[in-house]
């Protein structure tokens, strides 16, 4: 059998590096300022020591602040200590954390000393964590306390550990073994092409793919974002999503840390401190995901006049946005929301609405077409709308939209299979379903209308139907079952189930059947009953023909105590 090359066919490794580059220039002849994230790191130290770099609020809402020279002087020895412990460039280490200056400190230090991070979302299951620990290989793992008793479950052997107690004096943590390493030296190497995060997502099958990104990657979608928005050393953000994603590693630590800005980073979003925060701590740009500007509305939290206070826009991605709770907000706030849209793959976001806008305008692109505009590529990439084949669609038409660009991956970590149907045809294929419109500039302005791909997006968190259904078949009195992605006012998605009963089965114990195997935000909040669930000539489940069913609980807040009691209801 001839191979591609034979038949004339572009390899895998030829459609990866046409997706790297934009109009034509391949990422190789990309120009930054710096080489590495550690010459960044030093160039801070030198102009700009004493100005402040990192503000955390833990859940005790105490306040701790960190300058440049201080932040420097943490990673510095965090990288000693790397060294010491054999990382060298081309290793990885994980976190098992949540937000908090040590997991900021952890990632910087890893990427100064070229090597990569493995951020984990302990929400997970343990046997999801463990698989993750052991498809990337890593090598040492920084565990806060909080998880220390799960460590057993999901931490395979051959894995170094190092605590990271609250308590500063413990003497095996972190911040005491710190004590003993001097501030290693910031290495000369250009480690644009080294592997810098490795940040795995769910797919369509139950395993998660690991996304390669490079410092480059970072470079990249950093400084585009920074331009897009007018970060500079002057501004200061605020990060309330979790740093085990991209949206809270790349857009509010990444991209400040590039341009010398300042974070404050919340050890999680609360509605009662999101507005009197950025009031009290001078905040320029939030990024957050549609189920907060929900909250927010819920709540009637008050603005404290933050947008005659200099707090500019939220920036909004990661989950269905819809025209009607955009429109709620920013009546009721006066706050723009940029829209925007990325993926994991993309390093974060691909596209923006345009800042500049006046507000008629603006209000155009988010409200007159049926879905609000994610906004137009950003320059370190290009996007388009193809069909199958791979050939680009006229304006209006719906297809696949696909990215390449500077900030596309290097590809899914010892996954052939997942990069052969990513790159199929030189670009990254996204998996979502969009069209796009062209303004009177010619500047093309993208939209989402729903996902080629099953994912379902609750809150901003990518969950894999398959998954679901799995734990679903085990569920007693279930016959056949399919976990179904449904409209939420407040996160988006919410999870729901189609069921084929068996005799005696109950919505009440199905629920309760699931909840001893995921996490409440995988549990389906709303069981219903079929006589057949909805299925194509070849066998596959059609999720999206079913989605109408569950439209009755779409306002419905489900809580834990409830849901898993009585039988919720519309």
């Amino acid at each position: 059998m001839l191979g591609p090359a034979e038949v004339g066919m572009p390899s895998l490794e030829e459609l990866i590096h046409q997706a790297q580059a934009v109009r034509g220039i391949p990422p190789g002849r990309a120009s930054f300022p710096f080489s590495s994230i550690g010459a960044v790191l030093q160039e801070h130290m030198r102009s700009r020591p004493d100005q402040l770099f990192l503000i955390y609020y833990n859940e005790a809402n105490e306040r701790y602040q960190y300058t440049y020279a201080e932040f420097a002087q943490s990673v510095l020895k965090n990288a000693c200590l790397l060294q010491a412990w054999g990382i060298r460039p081309g290793m990885r280490i994980a976190t098992a954390a949540h937000n908090h200056p040590d997991t900021i400190v952890q990632y910087f230090a890893a990427w100064t000393t070229g090597a990569s991070v493995v951020p984990l979302n302990m929400a997970e299951e343990d046997s999801r964590l463990r698989y993750i620990l052991e498809n990337s290989g890593v090598r040492l793992l920084f565990c806060r306390e909080e998880y220390l008793e799960r460590l057993s479950n999901f931490c395979p052997g051959g894995v170094d550990v190092v605590p990271v107690y609250a308590d500063r004096s413990r003497p095996d943590g972190f911040h005491r073994l710190l004590q003993h390493y001097e501030p290693a030296e910031i290495p000369r190497e250009n480690f644009l092409e080294r592997e810098a995060l490795i940040v795995y997502t769910s797919g369509t099958t139950g395993l998660p793919k690991g996304v390669v990104l490079v410092q480059r990657n970072l470079f990249a979608d950093g400084y585009d974002i920074a331009r897009w928005h007018r970060i500079d050393e002057t501004t200061r953000m605020m990060c309330v999503l979790p740093v085990h994603h991209v949206n809270g590693t790349i857009v509010t630590h990444v991209t400040p840390f590039l341009v010398g800005a300042s974070v404050v980073l919340n050890r999680k979003f609360q509605t009662e401190f999101f507005f009197p925060r950025i009031v009290s701590e001078g905040v320029h740009i939030v990024s957050v995901v549609p189920t907060l500007l929900a909250f927010l509305l819920e709540a009637d939290a008050d603005p404290l006049g933050a947008p005659w206070r200099g707090f500019r826009h939220v920036i909004c991605g990661a989950g269905p946005l819809t025209s009607e709770l955009a429109q709620r907000f920013e009546q009721r706030y006066r706050i723009p929301i940029i829209h925007g849209y990325g993926l994991s793959e993309t390093t974060c976001y691909s596209c923006f609405l345009p800042v500049e806008q006046n507000w008629e305008e603006h209000t155009h692109w988010m409200q007159d077409y049926g879905f609000p505009s994610i906004g137009i590529p950003i320059p370190c990439n290009e996007m388009a709308v193809h069909d199958a084949s791979g050939n680009a669609l006229p304006e209006g038409e719906r297809g696949e939209i696909v990215i390449r660009g500077w900030n596309v991956m290097r590809g899914y970590f010892a996954n052939p299979k997942a990069n052969e149907e990513a790159f199929t045809h030189g670009w990254f294929r996204s998996g979502d379903e969009g069209f796009y419109r062209t303004d009177s500039q010619g500047r093309l302005y993208f939209f989402i209308t729903g996902r080629l791909k099953e994912l379902i997006i609750r809150g901003g968190v990518n969950i894999s139907p398959l998954e679901i259904d799995e734990v679903l078949a085990r569920a007693p009195g279930v016959r056949a079952g399919i976990a179904v992605g449904f409209e939420h006012e407040l996160y988006g998605e919410e999870v729901g189930a189609l069921i084929i009963p068996e005799e005696g089965a109950s919505p009440e114990a199905i629920r309760r059947f699931c909840a001893c195997y995921l996490p409440f935000y995988k549990v389906p909040k709303v069981v219903l009953f079929a006589d057949s669930l909805p299925v194509t000539t070849t066998g596959k489940y059609q999720r999206n023909r079913v989605r109408h069913l569950f439209e009755p609980w779409k306002r419905v807040q489900f809580r834990p105590e409830e849901i898993l009691g009585e039988r919720a209801s519309p």
